[in-house]
């Protein structure tokens, strides 16, 4: 069976001489991805303005493109945009991460059809880098074209594509695909030298993938204000000026040539951390053990995703500074961590340690609006050394976890949880806006009349 990018391929043949040796990169970005979700079981939304809230309501996450052109800021505290909010009527919404989580899934899961199960690397919940073979410049948009075309039918999800001998420059093409959604069909391509040269021209350093925002106005500083520029910069120069050999990497990627391979699987992480902010402030220390024994649990999921495990926990809370007025700045962080005498990723072996903790740091009386779990010292499953006065992990144990997972998923919701967890939550995060979870709920499925 040939695959649509095969087909493309044989039917774009060498009637464009602008062919490139090595593959092509393609980066497929969702706009606006939260709100995307929030208006597919919505269309009444298409074209109004609409925002999605961070975790408790607090900031503005996401904007559709309406909502940015009538001045909503992007991470702006939600009472500060409300009046604005308010007076052209936007939709809002709180984070539903279910849902965009399912939608995100079918997104990957449609791309690794079209392209295969081994070309396809997902980078973030609404990107994915995705390996394409050589083809005409021509064909290569054509085939953005129907990746675009194609996700969208698939999952109701519009996406920007952007195509480029390097990750880099097919970050590059995609920015300026979104930037002229009208103009390039949410498609860009960016294969000729001369294409290349016009692109890079027009952006500007502190928009190039990979440059934050002090090098960007390091560059600035010395006169480099396009991509354009920095490409034309020697690799020399780069590993003294721009970080070393990352530098250097990335002038050649800007170049045309490719440093960075798709992979299939990301490196594992070196920490993980499960963190939230409470519904409202909390200052009964059950209520601290409940949330920091519910973020080990999170935490261990992860853990056991990436087929590791952690030796050292560490757990934080934040103090509300004033009992009587909510306050929306970032107050100080009180932590302390304890090192397992083993590694594991057993979700109570975790949760032990981490409530053991809470005594540690709670102050009686005081108030606290938010807390967290990070786990490091992460070794994988495959190479963790042995203990000769700890007994070895029992497989019931990794055995239950496995069955917990499988039934969490399946269920979702959590539906399997330790009673260290609680059961009534009180502290909870606020969610007053979260529209219901269509794709995963029997009880909330959108209804056709």
């Amino acid at each position: 069976m040939v695959s649509p990018v095969e087909s493309t391929h044989q039917k774009a043949v060498a009637a464009d001489t602008g062919i490139v040796h090595g593959g092509l990169k393609a980066i497929v970005d969702c706009n606006s991805f939260y709100c995307s979700c929030e208006r597919l079981f919505k269309p009444v939304l298409k074209n109004k303005p609409v925002v999605v809230l961070s975790n408790n309501d607090g900031c503005i996450v996401s904007r559709s493109d309406e909502a940015k052109q009538i001045g909503v800021q992007m991470a702006g505290p939600y009472f500060m945009a409300r009046p604005l909010i308010e007076k052209h009527d936007i939709a809002v919404f709180s984070s539903n991460y279910t849902l965009y989580g399912d939608l995100s899934w079918r997104v990957m899961e449609t791309l690794r059809q079209l392209c295969g199960e081994k070309k396809v690397e997902v980078y973030s919940v609404d990107e994915a880098f995705v390996d394409l073979p050589d083809m005409p410049a021509e064909a290569a948009a054509r085939y953005g074209l129907y990746i675009r075309k194609t996700v969208e039918q698939w999952t109701g999800i519009s996406v920007s594509v952007g195509i480029a001998p390097t990750k880099t420059l097919a970050k590059a093409a995609n920015y300026l695909a979104k930037k002229n959604k009208q103009q390039s069909w949410c498609v860009t391509a960016l294969i000729t030298p001369e294409e290349q040269q016009k692109a890079l021209q027009s952006i500007r350093v502190t928009n190039i993938w990979g440059v934050g925002r002090s090098y960007a106005d390091k560059l600035i500083n010395m006169g480099i204000t396009s991509a354009w520029d920095l490409r034309n910069m020697p690799e020399q120069w780069a590993i003294k000026q721009l970080g070393g050999v990352v530098g250097a990497r990335l002038i050649k990627e800007l170049r045309g040539e490719s440093c960075m391979d798709i992979r299939e699987q990301p490196d594992s992480k070196k920490m993980i951390a499960s963190t939230r902010m409470f519904g409202s402030p909390v200052n009964d220390i059950l209520s601290i053990k409940e949330a920091i024994a519910t973020y080990a649990s999170l935490a261990a999921q992860k853990l056991r995703r990436q087929r590791c495990s952690a030796r050292i926990v560490t757990i934080f809370i934040v103090p509300k500074e004033d009992n009587h007025a909510v306050d929306f700045r970032h107050g100080p962080v009180i932590s302390t961590s304890t090192t397992l005498p083993a590694a594991t990723s057993v979700t109570n072996e975790l949760i032990k340690p981490a409530v053991q903790l809470v005594e540690k740091i709670y102050e009686k009386g005081r108030f606290y609006k938010k807390a967290g779990v990070m786990l490091s010292g992460i070794e994988p499953d495959s190479s963790i050394q042995g203990n000769l006065f700890v007994p070895e992990s029992k497989n019931k144990g990794r055995f239950l976890m496995k069955m917990m997972d499988n039934i969490n998923f399946s269920m979702r919701n959590d539906i399997l949880k330790f009673a260290a967890s609680g059961t009534s939550r009180n502290w909870k995060m606020r969610q007053e806006k979260r529209s219901p979870r269509y794709t995963t709920r029997w009880e909330e499925m959108f209804e056709v009349k």
